[in-house]
């Protein structure tokens, strides 16, 4: 079997070692440079990469992808895509393989670590899909990119176990490109709610709420939009314009209405226990920080957001369990909290208080 890894760069000289040591288990490896000034070019095709040189004008992910894959060799069984700041965990090929084996499908899943937690452990986790065939396959939308199946016959993914990819990206790298391209993708694509929602979330990382408040109603709106996970994240995004504007009943209604869309995630949950923290509704912070950890499996379909996977839910859990005199569970939900983020001085401190309060106030 050949699989043969494609990426697109620009001024990424700093990541070529490393992404070179990772991709170097396929068979090939190959670069389309859109216009490097750090040296890039040199120091891939040092490393072993094909490097080809093009200019995208004007700029738009999915037109570089596109070219990048015609690119390659024609004679390879699956192709991979990926960017030179992530790395795949060692024996990804072999996975590959194993999985192409069993499963003969035109396109693969894999597990994604998007982020990584400041204590350690995966952060923002979902399973991605950039492992595909040759033929059959275009990139499509401006940015946030997707792969678009063009064959007659419906395309069902494999799933790669075994397969981990690990984003780590340049904390430095602005987003400035991506609202222009945004707004574009919805231009050309109105009715799409991917593109709205992706659009409103990027008014609310610019802090433009009213933009973000009117794309993301317009999106849940559309007839297209019966994804529930990604409807639920909309109304989570829906929730904090209208926190950031002081309209706090709407927000916690679009929280509440989250949680109702997806109940087997537990952004929605974790957000409301947020939201009651805030307001030291201990009673409010203890049931949704309880639904959400019933949640014990990070979900294959959407985006597993960091904040509600690490240490959060457990450490709000243990601060209300204290507040409403529950100390034996406290002290629970801080050892988790604890496992979960060891070097954190302030859940240390906050342990150790449980372990006092739980051993003055046994169980009777």
């Amino acid at each position: 079997m050949k699989l043969y890894v494609y990426a697109i760069c620009r001024d990424e000289a700093k990541f070529a070692a490393r992404w070179m040591a990772s991709m170097s288990e396929a068979d090939g490896v190959y670069v389309l440079d859109t216009g490097s000034a750090d040296g890039s070019p040199e120091r891939l095709e040092q490393l072993g990469a094909h490097v080809f040189r093009r200019a995208i004008q004007p700029w738009r992910f999915d037109d570089a992808r596109n070219l990048s894959l015609e690119l390659t060799p024609e004679d390879g069984d699956l192709y991979i895509c990926t960017d030179l700041d992530e790395i795949f965990d060692p024996g990804w090929c072999q996975a590959l393989e194993r999985a192409a084996a069993e499963q003969n499908r035109p396109q693969y899943r894999y597990r994604y670590v998007w982020s990584h937690l400041p204590e350690g452990g995966d952060g923002m986790v979902f399973w991605h899909d950039k492992i595909h065939t040759r033929q059959g396959f275009r990139w499509r939308y401006p940015v946030h990119e997707t792969l678009v199946w063009q064959g007659a016959e419906l395309c069902q993914p494999g799933l790669a176990q075994g397969v981990c990819l690990h984003h780590w990206p340049d904390p430095e790298k602005p987003r400035r490109q991506y609202l222009p391209l945004l707004e574009l993708a919805v231009q050309e694509n109105p009715q799409d709610p991917r593109c709205a929602h992706y659009l409103g979330r990027e008014y609310l990382y610019a802090g433009q709420w009213e933009k973000a408040q009117s794309q993301l109603l317009r999106g849940l709106s559309l007839p297209a939009n019966r994804w529930k996970p990604e409807r639920a994240a909309s109304m989570r995004y829906l929730s904090q314009c209208l926190l950031a504007q002081g309209q706090e009943q709407p927000a916690l209604s679009w929280l509440y209405r989250a949680v109702a869309e997806a109940p087997d995630l537990r952004e929605g949950y974790v957000e409301c226990a947020q939201y009651f923290y805030q307001r030291q509704n201990w009673p409010g912070v203890l049931l949704m920080c309880e639904s959400a950890l019933a949640i014990r499996e990070r979900n294959p379909d959407y985006i597993n957001e960091a904040f509600a996977w690490g240490a959060l839910p457990w450490d709000l859990a243990a601060l209300a369990a204290w507040n409403l005199g529950a100390f034996g569970r406290a002290l629970e939900y801080g050892e988790k909290a604890m496992a979960l983020a060891p070097q954190n001085d302030r859940l240390k401190q906050n342990l150790a208080f449980y372990r006092r309060s739980s051993a003055a106030n046994p169980p009777e």
